[in-house]
Parts: C-alpha cells; structure tokens; sequence
C-alpha cells in the first residue's frame, strides 16, 4: 500500500474553542503515531476563524514531547513571512529535540490575505528564491554537510545550535511551475492537492523531470496531500463531511462563511444543490467507507506517480478525525 502521512490544520469545530482545538492536534498526532503512519505535519495560517494553526514550529516541539517515532513535520512554513536565518535556527532547535524526526516543508505564499500579510512584515513571494538559498545555506552548515564559504553573502553567520543532522527539507507546493523548482533544488516536494483544486499528476511529472540530486535528497520524492474522511458507512461520511464542503462552497462563492454544524452545512448545500461548483466540490471529495476511501487514495497515488499521500485529517469533532484515520490505516 502507498505510504501514509497525516497533515492536521487544528480545525475549530462547533463546540471547539481555538485553544481547544490547539490541544486536539497533540491528540490527533498521537492517534496516527499509534497507527503507523509515516509523518505528521502541521499548517501554517493566519487570521482565519476556522483554523488554529498560525505558528506550527510550536505545535511541532510541543509533539516532540508526546509522540517517539513519527516523522514530524511543517506543511508548511511560509518562507517569506520570516527571516530565513530564523527559521533554520527554529528548525535546527527542532531537530536537537528530535534527531532524526524533523521535516521542514516551506511555501512561498503568505498562508494569508494581503493586509494580513503587510502585519506580519512578509516579502513578496519574488523573494522566496532568494530566501530558500539563504534556508538552504544555513541547513547545510549548521549540520556540518557543506561550510558556508568565505565568498558566501552569510558568512561568519551561523544557524545554531548545531548538530550531526538537519531537517529533511521538503517544498509545499500548488503547480507545476513551484513543482518544477522544488526538483530543480533537490528537496522533497508535496503537491497541495487542496490548495490548488486540481489534479496532482502534472506537478509530480514536473518535479520528478526537473529533479536534480542535491546534499539534502539524491532521489526523488513527490507526495500529495489531499483531503478525506472516512467513516462507517459512505452515508455517515457524507453528512459527517457537509460542514467541509458548505465551508468550501462559500469560499468559491466569495464568502467568508463557517457553517461548522452539520445541520445548518447539510441547509447551505441543499440551498446550493446544482451548483455547477458545488458539482466540482462533490467530485473531488474523497468521503464514504472505509474502502471506498482507501481504494481512491491507492487510485490516486497510482495515477500521479506519488510515493506518498498525504490525508488531511478531515471530520467536525476530534472523535470523527481519529476514528477516520483508524479506518482509513487500521493499526
């Protein structure tokens, strides 16, 4: 079966308190560590209700703490938010913590909206080349891989603390042209399948086209995170699934609207049933049985090329995240 890997956005569900739902992804982590999945990574945004998730360095060194052998991991740092000598030195802290365990995933968007982003002091994403080469630099001399010259624009800059190893290094991105630098630089790449609202395939040709060994990987690797839940019957998923795509379709149709109980989300889409974007919604919706769901995951890495499918970790209560896991890779 393709390797499984959980990325969890801390979603705030109906009766859930963003401080709640914080405190939920450590439960959420600990559940897939139990299951065997490969990763469990983390999101990064900002000022937006539904989502407690806008500093994921510190939801990961606090699962350092509660999880042993589970990869962990961002997806992914928004680059240009911060200066990238601070995000080596985090993530360098990071592996200290957990040698061995650490991915640091990294996106050129700002995981925000523009005034958001003018608060936060975030460059332009034209900066990202730029910063990644900085991240990059600091990586490799903080892990003792490869020295920052003389000549380098960093020099006498160190990343600390130091260690024997450095995180793995992967690019989150949303089509085929970041696909493609992310195989130029040699990193990891995951295809954010629920950003971008298309098929994954062409941005894993582009990458494993483009893909040049580097000191961080010597061989591909391409992975996509999409969105699904499971549940007992495919009836159960579906009603447990409608807050997700009410949420979803109001984001399409220009709206900043939560409909996070399920009998108000099922009334949204029923208001919207014809859609032609509620249609594209349900088609892309990966919800239903057990098998249903692993047999379009297993659909899907086979028709990209993926090595690795990223789920997020969907569902309106911690219980229905957890028990969909548990379906979807049972123990």
């Amino acid at each position: 079966m393709t390797r499984l890997s959980v990325l969890d956005l801390s979603p705030v569900g109906a009766d859930v308190t963003q401080a709640q739902a914080v405190r939920q992804t450590l439960e959420v982590a600990k559940a897939a560590e139990r299951l065997g999945y490969d990763r469990f990574w983390v999101a990064e945004h900002h000022n937006i209700e539904g989502l407690a998730s806008p500093a994921p360095e510190i939801l990961i060194a606090a699962l350092t703490q509660v999880t042993s052998t589970i990869r962990l991991g961002s997806g992914g740092v928004m680059l240009v938010n911060y200066s990238p000598l601070k995000v080596a030195e985090v993530f360098m802290e990071l592996e200290a913590l957990a040698p061995g365990r650490i991915d640091l995933g990294v996106g050129r968007a700002l995981g925000a909206d523009g005034r958001t982003g003018a608060a936060l002091r975030s460059a332009s994403s034209e900066a990202f080349p730029h910063y990644f080469a900085l991240l990059n630099a600091w990586l490799l001399d903080a892990s003792g891989r490869e020295l920052i010259g003389p000549d380098h624009p960093a020099r006498d800059i160190r990343a600390h603390p130091k260690g024997p190893s450095h995180p793995d290094l992967f690019m989150l991105c949303s089509s085929p042209d970041s696909a493609d630098f992310a195989g130029r630089a040699g990193v990891g790449m995951v295809f954010a399948e629920f950003i971008a609202r298309a098929d994954g395939a062409p941005a894993v040709e582009a990458y494993r086209r483009a893909f040049t060994p580097s000191p961080f990987r010597q061989t591909p690797m391409a992975a996509i995170a999409t969105i699904a839940l499971a549940a007992e019957t495919e009836a159960e998923a579906l009603r447990l699934d409608a807050p997700r795509r009410a949420s979803t379709l109001a984001t399409a149709l220009g709206r900043r609207q939560r409909s996070p109980v399920i009998p108000e989300a099922q009334a949204f889409l029923a208001d919207h049933a014809g859609d032609p974007r509620l249609t594209d919604i349900e088609t892309r919706s990966i919800a239903g049985s057990a098998e249903q769901v692993r047999a379009r995951l297993e659909d899907k890495a086979r028709a990209s090329g993926a090595d690795e499918i990223f789920v997020m970790a969907s569902g309106p209560s911690l219980e229905s995240r957890i028990r969909s896991l548990e379906l979807i890779k049972p123990a």
